[in-house]
């Protein structure tokens, strides 16, 4: 059977954060489903939803391809969109609404000011609880671009089902019927499902910065930063829209918008390309340490290595050894990040007790672990001693 990494307070926190998430989740979703409901005219939400569904699963499949070096739990990325669909939602409409009744602003300042501010918040809020409670899964930059991304998906497909909806009943300007419905569709979920994910990601990146950063200030700064970018971004794209009856939101799309977001593709990519460098060096620096054999390294860190050498184990000693293998990796790799936050000066208080929980892993794996023969590889994996991250080379 699979083995689970222990850690100091993780089971506690792990429970006690998913089953608060997901009751707020479902608290939020009835109120949440009523406004959608009254707003859109009841049965054509329906119909709403199924075409709001279309973009969803290539924008996830999308972060789960950026998330393959150390895949993040289901459950929380279900989560992070559960949060943004149902409670993100909830909190923005909640927000808007009375934000709008006390100020006494137009539909224009709504959607330009109050709008951008409440929902980056809101869908942030998430990040920052994450960051809080499960704070050993939240490493740096690319975490940060995941989740935000699993949040940023779901508070885009409840919004375009209101969206969608309206725009069949031809409510707020839209032409209605199925004309309204398709053009609807191809500029939310075709040309720009990638827009709610993407002004949430500052957010996200401003908190992988600060959880690298070495300074008090980088920690406190570099989130406040990402949001403010979340929400200029949003204000941005809010503004376009409400410029030259839609020939600004083209004209936006085109020159900044579609640029902006490629620029962030390659971002993300890049980030992604460099946790192999990052991994490699970490892991051959614990290698030294006597953590792993440094030979194991390769079959860790390289994706096509490590897919291989999953496959050859499972070949080799039956499931039991695929498995075995596949928490072996899991291991490494969790120690490798935490053995780089060591090297940075940025590990967090537990790094030690962690990281000794990941080198006795590795140990009590080691005896049903068979990598592929190719000569330099070790069929074991002899650890020198029971040492944690931050003790002296072996």
């Amino acid at each position: 059977m699979s083995v689970t990494v222990p850690q100091p307070r993780a089971t506690r926190d792990t429970v006690l954060f998913t089953v608060i998430v997901a009751v707020v989740a479902a608290l939020a979703a009835v109120p949440t489903g009523l406004v959608i409901l009254l707003s859109g005219g009841g049965p054509i939400v329906f119909v709403a939803a199924l075409f709001a569904l279309v973009p969803v699963g290539p924008v996830v499949a999308a972060y789960l391809w950026l998330d393959r070096y150390e895949p993040e739990p289901k459950v929380l990325l279900a989560l992070g969109l559960a949060w943004g669909a149902c409670v993100a939602t909830f909190l923005a409409l909640l927000a808007q609404e009375v934000g709008t009744v006390i100020l006494s602003l137009s539909d224009q300042a709504s959607a330009t000011i109050v709008a951008p501010l409440t929902e980056e918040f809101a869908k942030g809020l998430f990040l920052v609880l994450l960051l809080l409670w499960r704070r050993h899964e939240y490493d740096g930059v690319l975490d940060g671009i995941v989740y935000a991304g699993m949040v940023g998906v779901g508070f885009a497909f409840t919004e375009n089902v209101l969206y969608l909806a309206m725009a069949w009943n031809g409510t707020d300007g839209a032409p209605g019927g199925l004309a309204g419905l398709t053009s609807t569709f191809v500029i939310r979920c075709l040309f720009s499902p990638f827009a709610h994910p993407f002004f949430t990601a500052m957010t996200g990146i401003g908190i992988g910065l600060a959880i690298q950063s070495r300074s008090a200030l980088g920690r406190l700064g570099w989130p406040l930063v990402g949001y403010l970018l979340a929400v200029l971004c949003h204000a941005a794209w809010n503004t376009s829209a409400t410029f030259s009856g839609g020939t600004g939101f083209i004209a936006a799309y085109a020159i900044v918008m579609l640029p902006a977001f490629l620029l962030a593709v390659g971002f993300a990519i890049w980030v992604r390309g460099r946790e192999e460098a990052v991994l490699t060096s970490a892991l051959h620096d614990a290698a030294g340490r006597g953590f792993l054999h440094p030979a194991h390294v390769p079959y860790v860190v390289d994706l096509r290595r490590r897919r291989a050498a999953r496959r050859h184990a499972h070949l080799a000693g039956g499931p039991r050894a695929g498995r075995a293998m596949r928490d072996y990796q899991q291991a490494a790799i969790e120690l490798g990040y935490l053995h780089h936050r060591f090297l940075r000066g940025t590990a967090p208080r537990d790094a030690v007790a962690r990281g000794q929980a990941f080198v006795e892993l590795l140990q009590r794996l080691g005896p049903a672990v068979v990598f592929p023969p190719d000569g330099s590889t070790p069929t074991a994996s002899p650890l020198s001693h029971h040492a944690a991250p931050g003790d002296r080379p072996a």
